[in-house]
């Protein structure tokens, strides 16, 4: 058919969420640099949650390719 679009999506989310995970684990170690709302590290939470969610396009792509031959 034609290339899934849950392929570039999947590819997107989780390497902006591998970018931003890293960044917030490497900012996390100076204080003095990176503000914290609440004690939360913005930037690792919501870049696990692009890399769960960037994961879950990527494997409903590849199970419907399966499906499809």
């Amino acid at each position: 058919m034609g290339l899934d679009i849950r392929y570039p999506i999947g590819l997107m989310f989780s390497i902006i969420g591998a970018l931003m995970a890293v960044y917030g684990l490497v900012a996390k170690a100076d204080p003095a640099q990176y503000h914290q709302p609440a004690g939360t590290n913005i930037n690792l939470v919501w870049g696990i949650f692009l890399l769960i969610f960037g994961g879950w396009m990527l494997m409903m792509a590849i199970k419907a390719k399966k499906q499809n031959k």
